[in-house]
Formats: C-alpha cells, structure tokens, sequence
C-alpha cells in the first residue's frame, strides 16, 4: 500500500516556488520562509496567483508530484504533471470498456448508488445521534428508493437524472445536519460558481481538494482520469475521477465540513463575501480548513472492501487500485467503497 505523504498548500498569494538541489523552496518577496524535501510530499496546491519556477515544475515533474492551481475562492485553474506512467496494456483496456455501453452503465450504477448508499448512511447517523426528525427520516426513504432504481436503470442519461433527484433530497435536509451555529451558518440549498455562503463555500473547496487527490490516485496506479463511465468526456474533464468522487463526497468531504461547523473550528470571521452574492475563506479561514483536513487524513479506519486499516487520505489509492483491477477483468464489478 502506498505510502501517506503530506500534500503541501501554499495560500500566501505572494508566494514563488523554486528549487534547490531535492527540497522545493516558498519565498515571499525574495526572503525564503519555507523548504521541504521533494521524498517528504507528494502534492502541491496553490491557492491564488503564485509563481513557480521551471525548476521545481521540473522537479516535480520527474519525482511524480501533482502541481495544482487553485483560484483565491479554491476553483481550480490548471494541474501540472510529468511523463505519463503506468501499464499501457491497463489504459488500452481502460479506452475499450469506455466504449462498451453496457459495461459503462453497469459501473455508473454502481459509483451512483454507492454515492447514494454513503449520503443516506450520513443522514442515518444524524438519526442515531440526535433522535427521530421527519424531515431527514423522509429524505432517507427517498433516498431508498432512488437506490433501487439506479440498480434498475438501463441507461446513463436516466442514472445522471436520478442522481441529481437524489442529491437535491439529501442538501434539502443537510441544513438539518448543522447542529451548533446553525443561525451562522445558514443552508438552502447546493449552490456553487460562485458559492453564495459560508457552507458551500466550504463544501465546493473540499470536493475541488478530494478530485485533485482522486486524479493523482488514477495516475498512480496507471489510470487515465480523463476518459470515465459516467461523465460525459469532453476536453480538460476529468471524467473517470469525477466519477469515483461521487462514492466519496458524503464521507470525506460533507461530513468533514459538518465536523468544522459543528466543533465550532470555524466561525463567521473566517468568511469573506465577494460582491453581492459570493463566498469564500479568508486566509485564516483556509488555514484552519486546510489543517483540519490534513489532520483528517491521517485518521485510519478499516477499508470495507480490503478489510485492512488504512490512513483516511488513502482512500482514494485503495479506490483506484480496485478500479484498476476491475478495467483488468481481475474483479467482476467495482468494490465501490460504502460507509456502514
């Protein structure tokens, strides 16, 4: 198994990257405030307009390290990668399932209802902690059904129409999930481009970070993320990375961002408006986010699939390796990964 590694997050938008010898530099305004050896990370994401040299781009480029560019709000701007590595056997296999329909639709089933599955179960486990509540215990039935009949769906156009009937019944009642600031941290609704409050503000930076983490994931194991099952393909997507987000958003980024809300690690003062209708962490506020996910990633829990304990920021390389054996025909179908 893969090794857990820090991702390194620059958020001074002063900031330039450069290299010397094997370790990355951060300088602000020509003084070096930061270096890291290149063995100790294996991703770099900006936040605002920072600099980086040939040098390190270079660098990161041959020691396999992701170079994400993310605007001040956290929408992502470009990635840089190296030398496209991996089995080209297992990408030709990849390229032939991509245009076998039936195949397709049988794997969108399964990352859509295993999305599902994984929001129901964040909806359950409000009920377990605080008590019976109408509203949620009426979008977990909805939520059943809509289960059952992706397993049902013969085509991708009618699973991509349930799955958003089934996401818009679980953020109608995810405000339900904010127990403490709830008056602060107000939620009507998904919203995004931009993000018109603090909680999708937080939500959109979260999947922006769990997609860079699953693209890196797919590379590493040989993957192309760029050609998927479900997602349309189309220039600059990544679709296959997309797809095996959704069994992930729940767990790894709507619980976290209700953790944030609710241990009262964020307050109000750690949000910016932009204009009349955007929202975005402030610099503090990103820290604190960017710690606390961090922090998160380190946490282990046993895989439901390999039945073996393993850090929390793997779980997108456990992922991608059983899609991995999948596309090779090693596995029948794709363990998608499914919260208790």
């Amino acid at each position: 198994m893969r090794k857990l590694l820090n991702t390194l997050f620059i958020t001074t938008p002063e900031s330039y990257l450069t290299k010397d010898g094997q370790n990355v530099v951060v300088s602000i305004k020509q003084q070096e405030v930061f270096r890291i050896p290149v063995l100790n990370i294996e991703s770099i994401v900006t936040f605002g307009y920072v600099g980086a040299s040939p040098g390190v781009m270079k660098l990161c480029a041959d020691c396999g390290i992701g170079l994400t560019f993310l605007s001040p709000s956290g929408s992502f701007i470009g990635r840089m990668q190296g030398k496209v590595r991996g089995n080209v056997l297992l990408r030709k296999a990849q390229y032939a399932l991509a245009e076998d329909t039936t195949r397709c639709t049988e794997l969108a089933k399964v990352c859509i209802a295993g999305k599902i599955h994984n929001s129901r179960s964040v909806l359950r486990r409000y009920i377990r902690d605080y008590g019976a509540c109408g509203d949620v215990e009426g979008a977990i039935l909805l939520l059943d059904v809509a289960k059952r009949n992706v397993l049902k769906s013969d085509s991708r156009d009618s699973i991509r129409g349930l799955e958003g009937e089934a996401a818009s019944n679980y953020f109608s009642v995810f405000g339900n999930l904010i127990i403490h600031q709830k008056s602060t941290f107000p939620f009507a609704g998904r919203n995004r481009r931009p993000p018109k409050d603090a909680v999708n503000a937080m939500l959109s930076l979260a999947y922006t970070l769990l997609t860079s983490d699953v693209v890196s994931a797919l590379e590493t194991v040989g993957l192309d993320p760029y050609v998927g099952f479900l997602h349309t393909i189309r220039p600059g997507r990544a679709s296959l990375a997309l797809d095996m987000v959704e069994e992930l958003r729940a767990y790894l980024g709507d619980r976290f961002v209700l953790s944030l809300i609710n241990r009262k690690q964020v307050s109000e003062k750690d949000f910016l408006k932009q204009g009349e209708e955007g929202v975005q962490l402030t610099d503090k506020g990103r820290k604190v986010f960017l710690t606390a996910w961090q922090q998160r990633k380190k946490e282990e829990i046993t895989h439901p699939f390999l039945c073996e304990k393993i850090p929390v920021g793997l779980i997108p390389y456990a992922q991608a390796m059983l899609m991995a054996r999948c596309v090779r025909g090693d596995l029948d179908s794709y363990p998608v990964f499914l919260l208790k």
